[in-house]
């Protein structure tokens, strides 16, 4: 077709059938634009149609990182792109061999995580877990949001890990990557069957989420919490309930946050907030609103990082700005730059974290005074690995003693 150049990495779809729409990763719609710019349709930077993604954080879908060929599918007048459907979210559900994950990055608080989802319907348009969904040939774009893995084998797993002569306990960060509270935990109850294992074992875990589901497992980390085998963190980006939903379109509302903090620490189970992430002009005033809030519903830590923007997540959350902030967009990108040592994202250990230079300072200072006048992190829990023990299997050899 004229106007349009080929190479090895760009493959052009022209589309007849609704059923095949499932693998698109742009549209570009011919009425509006007879000859699309070619390099455009091979880097993925055009967006989906509004209506795909409404409801939805991010509004593109391109290829994957780590994909030998970037596809974008086109209209080629045979079929109206009004009539394609919205993005729907699918889970399908993955076996994996181990289920904890270990790590030695020098600027995260845990050696060990689990997950028990890939992909989070929270559809958080500044989400650093984006990336990870390239590892399956899928988009950190809409994909990240509507297509899921969930790991049903992940509590039968994690007692063979543990039952391991050669285990060590340490506490384990439940979340770490994407949201183990997200809305498939509803009805999945993966993260449940994880946490009853780990109180089995008498096991520590450190829980982060921006889920008000976690109160729904108040039964088994009330009794946790007495031993202190667990703390609960929550993240709240916002006290604006617009900003919120335009930042973070399916998560729980600020009040429902706050609401959990306040039915966890009644419950005896200590409490963090985390105000994450700091985007510059967006939401970094609210810092003192959020921390008083929180201490208030009973937090007793507090934490934050700033906006990190790895690999794709930098044209998810730029194509998120320039929709819903078009006025202050380029402010906002200035100060991440200069956050970042001039770059969208410094990926440094320790910097990727808090940033570095005047401003990044500014928040940090905020921060602590904040900290201060509210009492936050005088005292940090650290969980307990002591009580760790192994509950007698079938075919054990009893003691004599």
């Amino acid at each position: 077709m004229p106007g349009f150049a080929s190479s090895d990495k760009n493959v052009l779809v022209l589309f007849q059938q609704t059923a095949y729409i499932g693998l698109m990763s742009t549209l570009i719609d011919r009425r509006r634009a007879l000859h699309p710019d070619p390099a455009a349709l091979g880097e993925g930077r055009l967006t989906a149609l509004s209506h795909q993604a409404r409801g939805r954080g991010a509004g593109v879908n391109m290829t994957g990182r780590f994909e030998p060929h970037s596809r974008s599918l086109f209209d080629d007048g045979w079929q109206g792109l009004e009539d394609l459907p919205a993005f729907r979210t699918t889970v399908f559900e993955e076996k994996p061999k181990t289920i904890i994950t270990r790590n030695d990055s020098p600027d995260i608080s845990f050696d060990q995580s689990i997950n028990p989802y890939r992909g989070c319907e929270h559809g958080c348009s500044y989400c650093y877990a984006r990336p990870a969904h390239s590892y399956m040939g899928l988009s950190p774009g809409l994909d990240f949001e509507s297509k899921l893995f969930a790991k049903p084998d992940a509590a039968k797993l994690l007692r063979a890990e543990l039952l391991a002569k050669s285990y060590v306990p340490k506490t384990i960060a439940l979340g770490a990557n994407t949201d183990a509270y997200q809305p498939i935990e509803r009805e999945r109850r993966i993260t449940r069957g994880i946490l009853e294992v780990l109180a089995e074992f008498n096991h520590p875990v450190g829980i982060v989420t921006k889920s008000a589901l976690v109160t729904h497992d108040i039964d088994i980390l009330g009794p946790m919490a007495k031993k202190g085998l667990v703390k609960v963190a929550l993240s709240i980006t916002s006290l604006d309930p617009k900003l919120a939903r335009a930042m973070e379109p399916r998560a729980a509302t600020p009040t429902k946050r706050l609401a959990a903090i306040e039915q966890l620490s009644a419950a005896g189970i200590p409490t963090v907030v985390m105000a994450a992430p700091i985007i510059p002009a967006v939401n970094d005033s609210e810092i003192e609103a959020i921390l008083s809030a929180a201490r208030t519903a009973g937090a007793q830590e507090a934490g934050y990082v700033m906006l990190r923007l790895p690999h794709e997540v930098k044209e998810v959350f730029k194509d998120w700005l320039d929709a819903t902030m078009p006025d202050r967009a380029g402010k906002v990108m200035s100060l991440v730059k200069s956050v970042g040592g001039g770059k969208d994202y410094d990926a440094a250990f320790v910097k990727r974290q808090t940033g570095t230079g005047p401003y990044a300072w500014t928040i940090g200072r905020r921060f602590e005074l904040s900290c201060q006048r509210l009492g936050l992190n005088r005292r940090k829990l650290k969980l307990d690995v002591s009580q760790f023990r192994r509950p007698p299997q079938p075919g054990d050899q009893l003691s004599l003693l």
